[in-house]
């Protein structure tokens, strides 16, 4: 069998399915490949969302079924327990069901005329004259071509394609852990906690994220170590999160990496387009991904009809996906990547002091209003005119540039 599509869509994550949604709203033929029997299995996300950026993409307010639970506000704990809290105005987050939510992207797409094949795992790309026409697609023990004007990889960092297409990889990679727990004691339910410090999570962050039914989503992520030993390390014997998580009880627990080097440096060649975390956009700061991979999976799709179009698949054409990417999300992740940086050069002792100096401060009041936590240097450009957050900034740098010295 030689079937065609305008687009194949290697993987049905949320990146690859609102690709898959937007082409189709496009009327064009699109094909979502997915090499599971499940959309969204397994997970490897907290699936903890900014609700203004599901506005942005027209997926809010989202069924009450998919939202485990909505968030006003974050502690964030140094490794010896200090605390510095944010409480805001209105919800500004919530935590989804991600199998559901996944479930939920991919229903609309189908709803809008994609096809979806469930069990098709993509072996190889079909490359003739230097373009990607198609995919070799394996179901069971039967490998079939399938071609298409243009191949959108959405397969995340475990693509095995992109190398084929000659892109680059996904840079500066963590080791993540998310577990599901039961019997958590104490957790302010409309709050996530994030604990910091290099003493459990070397070179990123441990998270809390409680849902209503009184379970919990916990993780981190680590640059060194062993990620499930880490865990149980914070569990156990941090000082805030052992008073909660001591007597937990780990209902599953799932291991992936995550990429905080910021969009790769080219995501397109000739017929080839890379989107979410194949493409590595992912928030440099915290190691989100959902939001910003589904902003580029329209501006994806948007490109590839109009290359469909033209009936140019070339890569000095499809190179606009890549340049529109930048313009919506460039001085963003400039910003983003700056902060991981003076993260990552403090010390537990600076973070204990800066985390201290954020409530002298008063930046509770100043970062209240908050609204946006994707657009990351937009946000810091709007609380920049608050004279505490130039005193705090300040601090921050003196604090960052003696620790490189």
């Amino acid at each position: 069998m030689n079937e065609s599509s305008d687009v194949i869509v290697v993987g049905a994550g949320p990146s690859g399915s609102f690709t898959a949604l937007k082409l189709a709203k496009l009327g064009r033929s699109v094909t979502v490949f997915e090499e599971h029997s499940q959309v969204g299995v397994p997970s490897h996300c907290a699936g903890h969302l900014s609700m203004k950026g599901l506005k942005q993409l027209g997926l809010h307010p989202l069924p009450p079924e998919i939202v485990e639970n909505t968030f006003y506000g974050a502690n964030f704990f140094s490794s010896k327990g200090n605390r510095f809290s944010v409480r805001l105005s209105q919800p500004v987050t919530c935590a989804v069901d991600r199998v559901r939510f996944d479930e939920y992207i991919a229903e609309k797409a189908q709803d809008a005329g994609a096809g979806y094949s469930l069990n098709s795992r993509v072996e190889a790309l079909i490359i003739k004259n230097a373009f990607a026409e198609g995919a070799v697609v394996k179901q069971e023990e039967t490998a079939e071509k399938r071609q298409a004007s243009v191949v959108v990889d959405a397969e995340g960092m475990s693509s095995t394609i992109i190398r084929e297409a000659g892109l680059p990889r996904p840079q500066k990679l963590v080791k993540g852990v998310e577990a599901d727990v039961e019997n958590v004691k104490d957790a302010e339910s409309d709050a996530v906690d994030v604990y910091l410090g290099n003493s459990y999570a070397p070179g990123f962050y441990g998270w809390l994220i409680p849902k209503k039914d009184g379970t919990a989503k916990v993780g981190l992520a680590a640059r060194t170590g062993n990620p499930k030993e880490l865990l149980q390390k914070l569990m156990l014997k941090h000082p805030a999160a052992s008073k909660k998580l001591r007597s937990a009880r780990t209902l599953k627990a799932t291991f992936h990496p995550i990429t905080l080097g910021g969009p790769t440096t080219q995501a397109y060649s000739n017929g080839f387009l890379a989107v979410g975390d194949a493409a590595s956009q992912v928030k440099p700061t915290t190691g989100g991904g959902v939001i910003l991979g589904m902003t580029c999976a329209r501006v994806a799709a948007e490109v590839a009809s109009e290359a469909l179009d033209r009936n140019d698949f070339s890569k000095e054409f499809l190179a606009k996906y890549q340049n529109r990417c930048r313009e919506l999300l460039g001085f963003d992740m400039k910003i983003m990547l700056r902060m991981r940086r003076t993260l990552d050069a403090l010390s537990d002792e600076k973070v204990d002091e800066a985390i201290a100096m954020c409530a002298k401060f008063g930046l509770d009041k100043t970062l209240q209003n908050v609204k946006d936590i994707d657009f990351q240097g937009q946000t810091v450009l709007h609380v920049l005119r608050s004279p505490r957050m130039l005193t705090a900034l300040a601090y921050f740098f003196f604090a960052n540039l003696s620790a490189n010295l």
